[in-house]
């Protein structure tokens, strides 16, 4: 059935089904037998706008596809939804183990050059990592922009393709730095980018009240495969080589491959807008493929623009932890606090999680107070004299830095609802990729000029605090309704409401709707039902003998049949 095509009138007499007036109302005019009867008020015509004298009903009304009726909102559970959290703890956990253990690749790489003379081996084996974090990150607006265009799966997918493949020609020219630029640094870094995107907007397709949980679990994988693959790929790497190691987690990648079939989405993709007069076909172009709509909304530009400034000092830490340790407090474990911040980072994700959706519970302020311990730890950092203080001071860093990540999907779905969150994510993450990597280098340029970590770390932990404060601005802006789905309003007669109701709008013409519609008195009237409207059936009398279902909203099992049919 047609997504716009009439419900025809049903001819079996026990399930009947009367109009969304009549269901927003509770109950209808009876007559003297218990049918139905059929009012002024609330016959409904053809789509031509003829109404019957005698006051008995028509054949039809416009109505939404039941497919989309019934699809609106997230199960919450069920096996599928489940198996879809586990395939994008999987990728996450892949996509980021990876990259984050490229430093066991650096090592090995560095040596290798070294041996052919090169007197820049650090700094070109670096490149390889940074081109992979730099470009998973900076393109992920194309990322969102192609997930609303082909879809999640086949994005997924492609970016499972990229990685996979980009790993395995590495293997086959890792005496060449440069190819490996191009090979591990761009077609890697591209690959993780158009899959991690799709991981997190998935999650808002299959939860609504278990989201924050459910992002807090998904995003802890990278958390987890952090910790449990260095030690493997070192092993890999002593046994094996690189080359073979390389083609292993070549395989790794490909389990993104295998997740994406399990990526559904239940929320129809963005509808290509018509060429309008005043817009050039560059402007009709860019609109089919950018969501313009989410840049409309205030609060998502506040919260686009404030997050990647509070992220100039964010990496800094994580990358001149150990450095900051061997010059500091020299003969203690340099790799300690790295793994601290790594593993409560993980915890961090899923305990606050949990808070995110308790009721009465503000993502936003929560996610404000991660920037502002975030930024408070890192202002400390160059103050403390003792180790185990420095210990701590990485743990509570890791704690909130898991909870900055975890609340990065719900907050993009509340702000801008599921048809605009793909590529809300998206845009976002490709803000930030440029003080994800400036605020490092710029750390290592002061350290070089001052040979201390004072000045540093204090600049490092100013951001976040400013970047947090700048949020405050959000609730100045008068909160925007959520964009509704695509395919939510077939033809401008029902409209689906944020909270679930349905709107029949009824314009007056001469006490005529051109689609059928009228009111006693011709008036223009909104009709609100917490039921979707479907069709309204009457007797040859012009009596009506039921409803759509029984008084708690529940359609009846012939009724379920014949919707199942269409």
């Amino acid at each position: 059935m047609a997504e716009n095509e009439p419900l025809e009138a049903v001819k079996k007499p026990n399930d009947h089904i009367v109009s969304a007036e009549e269901r927003a109302r509770r109950h209808a005019p009876m007559t003297g037998n218990g049918h139905t009867k059929a009012t002024a008020a609330t016959t409904v015509g053809h789509a031509n706008g003829k109404l019957q004298s005698n006051g008995g009903s028509c054949k039809h009304i416009e109505a939404p596809c039941c497919r989309d009726i019934h699809g609106k909102e997230p199960p919450d559970g069920g096996a599928r939804a489940w198996l879809v959290m586990v395939s994008a703890f999987l990728c996450n956990g892949v996509i980021f183990g990876l990259i984050n253990t490229y430093g066991v690749l650096h090592t090995l790489l560095v040596k290798r050059l070294t041996e052919q003379g090169d007197t820049e081996a650090n700094s070109k084996a670096a490149l390889v990592g940074s081109l992979t974090i730099g470009t998973t990150f900076f393109l992920s607006p194309v990322a969102g922009c192609l997930t609303d265009k082909i879809g999640l799966r086949l994005t997924t997918f492609a970016g499972g393709m990229l990685a996979s493949g980009g790993l395995l020609l590495s293997s086959f020219c890792t005496e060449s730095i440069f190819a490996l630029y191009f090979t591990y640094g761009i077609m890697f870094g591209l690959g993780g980018a158009l899959a991690y995107t799709p991981t997190l907007a998935i999650l808002g397709h299959y939860f609504k009240r278990y989201l924050g949980k459910v992002s807090g679990f998904v995003t802890a994988g990278s958390s987890v495969f952090t910790v449990i693959l260095p030690p493997a790929l070192d092993k890999l790497l002593r046994i094996y080589g690189l080359e073979a190691s390389l083609r292993i987690m070549s395989l790794m990648a490909a389990f993104i491959i295998v997740c994406s079939f399990v990526y559904k989405p239940l929320h129809l993709p963005l509808a290509t807008p018509r060429s309008m007069e005043g817009r050039s076909r560059l402007n009709v172009l860019m609109r089919s493929v950018i969501n313009v709509d989410i840049w409309k909304r205030k609060r998502y530009v506040i919260w686009a623009l404030c997050v990647p400034l509070a992220l100039f000092g964010y990496f800094v830490p994580y990358v001149h932890m150990m450095k900051f340790v061997e010059t500091s407090f020299p003969g203690q474990d340099v790799n300690l606090p790295v793994m601290c911040i790594g593993i409560t980072s993980g915890v961090g994700r899923l305990i606050f999680g949990v808070i995110a959706d308790m009721p009465g519970v503000n993502r936003m302020y929560l996610q404000q107070l991660s920037l502002v311990c975030i930024g408070l730890v890192t202002l400390l950092l160059p103050l403390t004299s003792s180790y185990a203080v420095l210990v701590t001071f990485a743990l509570i860093m890791g704690l909130f830095d898991g909870c900055f990540i975890s609340l990065l999907g719900p907050i993009a779905y509340e702000i801008c609802g599921p048809s605009g969150a793909t590529q809300a994510i998206g845009f976002l993450l490709g803000l930030c990729s440029l003080p994800l990597t400036m605020g490092p280098p710029v750390a290592g340029m002061l350290f070089d000029k001052t040979g201390s970590y004072t000045l540093p770390f204090v600049l490092a932990g100013l951001p976040p605090l400013v970047g947090s404060s700048l949020l405050f601005f959000m609730k100045c802006v008068k909160e925007e309704p959520k964009p509704q789905s695509p395919a939510a309003v077939q033809n401008g007669d029902v409209e689906h409401q944020s909270n679930g109701d349905y709107l029949m709008s009824t314009k007056h013409s001469n006490g005529l709707k051109s689609n059928g519609f009228a009111t006693a008195n011709g008036a223009e009237k909104d009709l609100k039902s917490s039921a979707p409207l479907i069709s309204s059936t009457a007797l040859p009398n012009g009596n009506s003998n039921g409803h759509l279902a029984n008084g708690n909203g529940h359609i009846s099992d012939a009724t379920a049949k014949i919707l199942r049919s269409m």
